[in-house]
C-alpha cells in the first residue's frame, strides 16, 4: 500500500505548535475539511472522540494514530502533524509516551472493515521500524515528510549471519493491528541486536508465516507475545518459552528478546522431535473428517460435564431436601440452576460442536459459519447428527471459499472480517434450514424413536455392541466411536446408551485388578503393579489404565475384556437405566434414571461387577493356558 495516495502535502503540518490532544485533532480535521475529504467536520470530530474514549490511540516512541469511521467522511484520507512540543498527557499504550508525531485517519463508514484495517495495519508495520520513525521525525518540511512516507530504506541483518535464532508467535483478540505491530517490532529489534527472529502471526486469517521444522530445530528460544491462546503450542515443547502480552514488544522489543535469550541460557533447549502429522493440506479426507469430529467432541466435553453436573446437582438438592416445588417454580434459584445446566446441554452444546468441527477443517474463518450451522441444527431439532453435518458443511464451504477468494491486497480486512463470516453463515445456515437439515432431522428422530423403543433382544444387542467397542481398544478410535454415539443419543434425549457406556468403562479396570491381586502367581511383577492402580482409574471412568496390561498379550486380553464388557452393556440397556451426566465416574450412582435410586444403582454397579468377574475368569484362564503352552 502506498501511503501517499491517501494524503498530500497540504494535509501535512510540520513544526506545529499546539499543546493538547483536542487541539491537534481539531486542527487536522480542519485540514481534511479544507481539502474536501469531509461532509461535516463536527460529525467527524465526534466520531474521532468516541473512538478515543474506547482505548488509547497513543502508541510509544512519540507516536499517536487517532482515527474515526464516519458517514461524515467522503473518501479515505489521513493528515499528519509533527509537533514542536510533545504532548505528555495523550493516553497511550506506553504510559511514558510523549506524543510528537500524529497521524489522523479518516475512514468512510462503508470502508470500516477494509481500508480502515489495512491502513492501520500498514501504519503499525511501518512505524514499528526505528529507522522509518526517525526519518519522519527528522523531516523539516511538509514536502520532505510527504516524500519520506513511502521511502523504504530498511536495514537488514542477514539471518544466516545471526548468532542466535528465536521463533515467536504474536496474537491479539482482534487479530489485526497489534498482531502485526508486535511481529514487526520483534523482527526489527532482532535485526538491531543481531538475532534472527522469525514471527508467526496468528491473526484474523488464521496462522500466517507458519514456522518450519528447520526454524524450530535451529531456534534457541520461543517468544509468545499473545493475549489469546497460542495454537499448536506443542510444537515449541523443546524450547524455553518466554511469555508476554502482545503489547510488550511495542514498548520494548529488545527487552523481550533479551529476556527470552536469558531464559534460554538458564534452561537450555531439548532435542527437537518433529511432529509426526503431515501438513494440513496433505492430510487425507478420511483423517480430516476424523480430526474434525474429535476436535468438536473435545470442545463439547467440558460443556457436557459442567451442564450435566449442574443439572444433576439441582435434581439432587430438590430430592434430598424436599424442594421439588422450588425446583418447579419459574425464576426460583433452584429453577435457575436447572435451566443453566439444561441450556448448556440443550442450547450451547450443538453450536459448539459444529463450530469447532468447522474450525478444525478451515481454521478461524469457519467459526462464525460453524456456530450458525449449529444454531440452525438446534432450530430444526436435528440434534447431534445435524450438528455434525453443519460442522462439515461450514468447514468445507469455508475451506473452498478461502481458496477461491484468499484475503489478499487492499480488501484483505474486508474479506476476513465481513465477507467470510457473513457469506459463510448465510450459505451454511440456509443449507441447514432449507436443504440438508430437515432430512437429517428426520433421520435423527427415527434414530431416537428406535432407541426409545429398544427392549428385549434389541436392547441387549445394542448394549453388547457398545460394551465390546468400549473395551476393544481402551480409549482408542473404536472406544471414541462408542462415546460419540452415546453422546449423540444423549443430545437427542435418550440416556440409556450412556448409562451402559459408563458402567462398561469400569469392567476392564476392575477385572485387571482382581486377576492380578487374587491370582498373583500367574502374573509378572510389573503386571501386578499395573493392577494395583487400575481399579482407582476405573472408578473415575478411565479405561486407559489397563493398556499396559493389554499390550503384552492382546490376543488373549482383548477378547477377555470384551466378553465381560458385552455382558455388562447388555444388562444395563435391557434394564432401561439412563444416565444424563457424562464423566461422573462412580458418582453416576446418584443421578441414574429409569428406576429408584437404590434399584438403578444396584443394577448399574452390579452389571459392572458381573462383567468384571467374567473378564477376570477369562484373563486368568487364558493366562494359565499360555503358561502351560510355554512349559511344553
Amino acid at each position: 500500500m502506498e501511503l501517499k495516495q491517501l494524503t498530500n502535502v497540504r494535509l501535512i503540518d510540520v513544526e506545529l505548535s499546539l499543546s493538547t490532544k483536542e487541539e491537534v485533532i481539531r486542527h487536522l480535521i480542519s485540514k481534511l475539511d479544507e481539502e474536501g475529504k469531509l461532509y461535516s467536520a463536527e460529525l467527524f470530530y465526534q466520531a474521532v472522540m468516541e473512538r478515543e474514549a474506547l482505548s488509547p490511540t497513543g502508541l510509544e516512541a512519540g507516536l499517536a494514530i487517532p482515527h474515526g469511521k464516519s458517514k461524515a467522511v467522503k473518501s479515505a484520507a489521513f493528515a499528519v502533524a509533527k509537533l514542536v512540543r510533545p504532548i505528555r498527557d495523550w493516553e497511550s499504550i506506553d504510559p511514558s509516551n510523549e506524543v510528537e508525531l500524529v497521524f489522523l485517519l479518516a475512514i468512510p463508514e462503508q470502508e470500516a472493515g477494509s481500508t480502515h484495517l489495512d491502513l492501520l495495519a500498514e501504519f503499525a508495520k511501518r512505524l514499528a521500524r526505528v529507522e522509518y520513525r526517525k526519518r519522519l521525525q527528522q523531516c523539516r518540511t511538509a514536502e520532505e515528510m510527504y516524500r519520506a512516507l513511502d521511502e523504504e530504506t530498511r536495514e537488514a541483518i542477514d539471518a544466516a549471519a545471526a548468532k542466535k535464532t528465536i521463533v515467536a508467535v504474536t496474537a491479539c483478540p482482534a487479530g489485526i493491528a497489534h498482531t502485526y505491530m508486535a511481529a514487526e517490532a520483534l523482527e526489527q529489534a532482532g535485526r538491531e541486536v543481531g538475532v534472527a527472529v522469525y514471527v508467526e502471526k496468528q491473526g484474523a486469517n488464521g496462522i500466517e508465516d507458519r514456522h518450519t521444522e528447520e526454524r524450530l530445530r535451529k531456534a534457541e528460544a520461543a517468544i509468545f507475545a499473545a493475549d489469546v491462546a497460542v495454537k499448536n503450542e506443542e510444537r515449541f515443547a523443546h524450547l524455553p518459552v518466554y511469555r508476554t502480552t502482545v503489547a510488550a514488544p511495542l514498548k520494548d522489543a529488545k527487552g523481550v528478546i533479551l529476556k527470552a535469550l536469558e531464559k534460554a541460557g538458564k534452561e537450555g533447549k531439548r532435542e527437537y522431535e518433529p511432529a509426526k502429522e503431515t501438513e494440513p493440506e496433505r492430510v487425507s479426507w478420511q483423517t480430516e473428517v476424523k480430526n474434525a469430529i474429535l476436535t468438536g467432541i473435545s470442545h463439547i466435553i467440558p460443556i457436557i460435564v459442567a451442564g450435566g453436573m449442574i443439572l444433576a446437582c439441582a435434581v439432587l438438592i430438590a430430592q434430598a431436601f424436599g424442594l421439588q416445588q422450588v425446583y418447579d417454580t419459574e425464576n426460583s434459584w433452584l429453577w435457575m440452576l436447572r435451566k443453566l445446566g439444561g441450556n448448556m446441554l440443550g442450547t450451547l452444546m450443538i453450536p459448539v460442536l459444529s463450530a469447532y468441527m468447522a474450525y478444525a477443517i478451515a481454521d478461524k474463518p469457519a467459526l462464525g459459519p460453524g456456530f450458525a450451522a449449529g444454531i440452525a441444527a438446534t432450530m430444526i431439532n436435528s440434534g447431534f447428527l445435524g450438528g455434525m453435518l453443519g460442522g462439515f458443511l461450514a468447514g468445507y464451504f469455508m475451506k473452498w471459499l478461502k481458496k477461491q477468494l484468499p484475503p489478499k491486497g487492499a480488501f484483505s480486512g474486508f474479506i476476513s472480517f465481513w465477507l467470510y463470516p457473513v457469506i459463510g453463515s448465510l450459505v451454511v445456515g440456509a443449507l441447514m434450514l432449507f436443504v440438508f437439515g430437515k432430512p437429517v432431522a428426520g433421520l435423527n428422530n427415527a434414530l431416537l424413536e428406535w432407541l426409545d423403543n429398544l427392549s428385549g433382544s434389541n436392547a441387549i444387542v445394542l448394549g453388547a455392541i457398545l460394551g465390546v467397542m468400549v473395551s476393544f481398544d481402551l480409549g482408542g478410535p473404536v472406544n471414541k466411536a462408542a462415546y460419540t454415539f452415546c453422546i449423540g443419543a444423549m443430545a437427542s434425549g435418550n440416556f440409556i446408551p450412556y448409562a451402559a457406556f459408563a458402567s462398561v468403562k469400569m469392567v476392564s479396570a476392575f477385572s485387571v485388578t482382581a486377576a492380578t491381586l487374587l491370582f498373583k502367581r500367574y502374573f509378572e511383577e510389573y503386571e501386578r503393579e499395573v493392577g494395583k492402580s487400575t481399579w482407582i482409574l476405573g472408578l473415575a471412568g478411565i479405561t486407559e489404565g489397563a493398556i499396559p496390561f493389554m499390550i503384552n498379550d492382546p490376543l488373549r486380553v482383548i477378547p477377555s475384556l470384551c466378553i465381560g464388557s458385552a455382558v455388562t452393556g447388555a444388562i444395563v440397556t435391557a434394564s432401561q437405566i439412563g444416565l444424563n451426566v457424562p464423566g461422573a465416574g462412580i458418582f453416576s450412582l446418584f443421578v441414574l434414571q429409569g428406576a429408584s435410586l437404590w434399584k438403578a444403582g444396584f443394577i448399574w454397579l452390579g452389571a459392572a461387577l458381573i462383567g468384571a468377574f467374567i473378564s477376570m475368569v477369562l484373563l486368568v484362564a487364558t493366562r494359565v493356558q499360555k503358561l502351560k503352552m510355554q512349559q511344553r
